[in-house]
């Protein structure tokens, strides 16, 4: 993806590290970094969005969309059985 693909936004790259700012998570066509969307979600769904968010800019985009249908299908098989025991605590 690049800039002429939507144009009027304006890739904002922010200084990264391989360690709190991955250029994977900051370096999104949004200028957001992933951790800003992912925080507001439960386990499974924010590393599902993590996962989906860096697949364009890793090497390995299969693998991180398999990664993401992971965790949206353990969210679905929790959120299956909170449904049908719904005063169990998983």
């Amino acid at each position: 993806m690049n800039n002429e693909t939507y144009p009027g936004i304006k890739n904002k790259e922010k200084e990264y590290d391989n360690i709190n700012h991955p250029k994977h998570y900051v370096n999104h066509l949004s200028g957001v970094e992933c951790i800003e969307i992912a925080r507001h979600f439960n386990f499974n769904l924010g590393n599902a969005i993590k996962y989906i968010w860096r697949c364009e800019l890793k090497n390995d985009k299969i693998d991180d969309l398999k990664k993401a249908i992971f965790y949206i299908n353990d969210e679905i098989n929790k959120t299956a059985i909170m449904q049908e025991k719904p005063n169990e605590k998983m």
